[in-house]
Parts: C-alpha cells; sequence; structure tokens
C-alpha cells in the first residue's frame, strides 16, 4: 500500500481507501462484509469512509463493530452528514442541530470517540454556510473529529467554505466527488480550485459502478449477482454506463491494461490516482477477492502513452458535464 497527505494538511492515508456505501447493511450480510473489511486491513488500507445514511445508519454500526478491536490510532476512519437519518423535519442538511446530534450518533454507531475526517455529504442550500461552518468548528473543538470535508461541491461552495474555515481555524482539507475515466467533471473547476485551496480529492466510483471492470458485455445478459441486478439500490447507479457504445469502448481498453499488467479493474483504479490532486480512491466490494485485486492498482504508473492510448478509447463516451447521463443518483 502506498499512502498520500490528503490536501495540504498533515493528515496521511492510504491511496485506497475501502468505502461501504452500497453494500454493508443492505446488500451483503454483515459476515460478507466484515470479510471484505478484514481483506481491506491485511492489504494494508488504513482508511475506512463511511455515512451515517448508508443504508439507514446500519453502515456505521458494521463498520464499527468491525473495527472495535483495532488500534484505532492506525487508522482513518471518516463519516458523513447531510441525508436525512430520521423522520423528523430536522433529521436532514447542515444546520446546526442536525450536524450536533448527528456526530453523536455516528460515533456512537462506530464505536469511537473522534473521527478523523467529518464530511458534509452535500451542498445544503437552505442552510446559512456560516452556521455550517460553526457547528462544524464546534465539531472540530470539542475533539469530535479531527479535520472536516465535503462532498460533491462546487468550486465556488469550495471557496466559500475554505475562507469561513479559515477565519475560524478549522482544517477544511478535503472533497468527495465521483471521478473516474468515464466521469470526469471535476477536471474543469473543482481540482484547479482545490489545488489552489490545498483541498484534497478522496474520489468515489473509480471503476464507474463496476463498468469499468468488464464484466458487462455488449448486448449480453447482466451477470447474475452484479450491481446492475441489485434491487437494494445499485442497479440504477450503474444503469447510465450499460450503453453499447460504452461497453464497447471498455472492451477495448483490455490490451492495454494487460500490457501494463493490470486487470481492468486496476487500470481504471490507478488511472484516478495518476491525477496529483487525488489523494486517494475509494473503492468497495462485496467479496474479499475484490478487494485484493483492487489494490493492485497502489503504486502504479501509468506511462504517457497508456494514457493516451486510454483517452483516445473513450474520449467519445466521457463525460464532463453533470447529469447528462441518466442514472447517476445524487448519493455517495
Amino acid at each position: 500500500m502506498e499512502f498520500r497527505r490528503l490536501g495540504r494538511s498533515g493528515l496521511t492515508i492510504s491511496e485506497i481507501a475501502y468505502g461501504n456505501w452500497l453494500t454493508h447493511g443492505s446488500q451483503v450480510e454483515e459476515d460478507a462484509a466484515v470479510a471484505c473489511i478484514r481483506a481491506a486491513l491485511d492489504a494494508g488500507i488504513t482508511t475506512f469512509d463511511t455515512a451515517d445514511v448508508y443504508a439507514e445508519t446500519r453502515a456505521e454500526a458494521v463498520l464499527g463493530r468491525a473495527l472495535k478491536n483495532e488500534r484505532r490510532e492506525g487508522l482513518e476512519v471518516f463519516t458523513k452528514v447531510y441525508f436525512p437519518t430520521g423522520p423528523g423535519h430536522n433529521d436532514r442538511g447542515l444546520g446546526r442541530k442536525h450536524i450536533m446530534e448527528s456526530i453523536d450518533n455516528s460515533l456512537r454507531r462506530l464505536q469511537t470517540d473522534y473521527v478523523d475526517l467529518y464530511q458534509a455529504h452535500r451542498y445544503d442550500h437552505s442552510t446559512p454556510l456560516e452556521e455550517t461552518m460553526e457547528a462544524f468548528a464546534d465539531v472540530v473543538r470539542s475533539g469530535k473529529a479531527l479535520y472536516i470535508g465535503v462532498s460533491e461541491w462546487t468550486a465556488d461552495q469550495l471557496r466559500a467554505a475554505h475562507g469561513l474555515a479559515r477565519e475560524l481555524r478549522i482544517p477544511l482539507i478535503s472533497n468527495q466527488p465521483q471521478y473516474s475515466a468515464l466521469w470526469r467533471v471535476i477536471e474543469g473547476e473543482v481540482v484547479p480550485a482545490s489545488e489552489e485551496l490545498g483541498i484534497g480529492q478522496i474520489v468515489w466510483s473509480p471503476i464507474a459502478q463496476g463498468a469499468l471492470t468488464g464484466k458487462y458485455k455488449p448486448g449480453a445478459p447482466l451477470p447474475a449477482g452484479s450491481r446492475a441486478t441489485d434491487d437494494k439500490g445499485g442497479a440504477n447507479m450503474v444503469a447510465g454506463w450499460l450503453r453499447d457504445d460504452v461497453l464497447e469502448r471498455v472492451q477495448r481498453l483490455r490490451p492495454l491494461a494487460d500490457s501494463a499488467g493490470l486487470s481492468l479493474a486496476q487500470l481504471a483504479v490507478a488511472w484516478v490516482l495518476q491525477n496529483t490532486n487525488v489523494s486517494a480512491a475509494i473503492i468497495g466490494a462485496s467479496r474479499p477477492e475484490q478487494v485484493t485485486e483492487n489494490v493492485g492498482a497502489a503504486g502504479v504508473t501509468l506511462d504517457a502513452e497508456l494514457l493516451k492510448g486510454i483517452d483516445d478509447i473513450l474520449d467519445p463516451v466521457v463525460e464532463r458535464d453533470p447529469g447528462l447521463t441518466a442514472g447517476h443518483a445524487d448519493n455517495s
């Protein structure tokens, strides 16, 4: 495993992080989820990402139980707040009440005294940004979180939040966007702004919900047990990539992966890690062997010729503007 600084902070994280969004507490049973976490730990992953909303709060609880006996100082545990976690009108958003209650509930489920990174899961247009950042400042000063991050914020939103964070003297160090060789939206404005501000990207869906693994074939039936056949929330996420023109081009990447000694999944994860503003790529898994395979992308350098070959194949189907591809739900 290789390690990187998260933005310009002093926090070092594993360049491949383990996330449990669509799996733990919903898609797979707990024994399988724990086996995947054990595989991640065995592979040298120290960074674990979750959110209070995942699997209606069950994902945090699964992760907490799985990591309970690990040395806490050797881990980086991240979670998020924003989406609804209950029926009440204050059980959502980035208002002070929800943030202060949510951090305590997350810590209880995760069985820890603090999280290394507490992230705003989306931007809250209904709450003053000043209120949100002041609440985050109190979370940091109370010792319940060491650093603050966001997820899927625009460049302008990052700049505004970073300015307030400096005034409040709290470390806003990360953004968690969707990013893959097929989805490059952040390259236009978010990455340049983040480089300016010292913010690192912790990217989700580096294999485009499995589309970049090559397991989906153009014109072929969907593989049984794959995310595309999952009725618990996974199918709609990958649906936007299950077009024959996309899948055909993914198959054309296979000789490039072979030439680099990588699987298609490893090639996809390694591709996002070539971006110097990316601090970590989040992988998920329903089986331990998927963790082992994806970790093979750690420390891989793709040469300029290979990167150009990937661009030449994918360029006609790459998304650079949000909202163009159906099936990309507003969640991470």
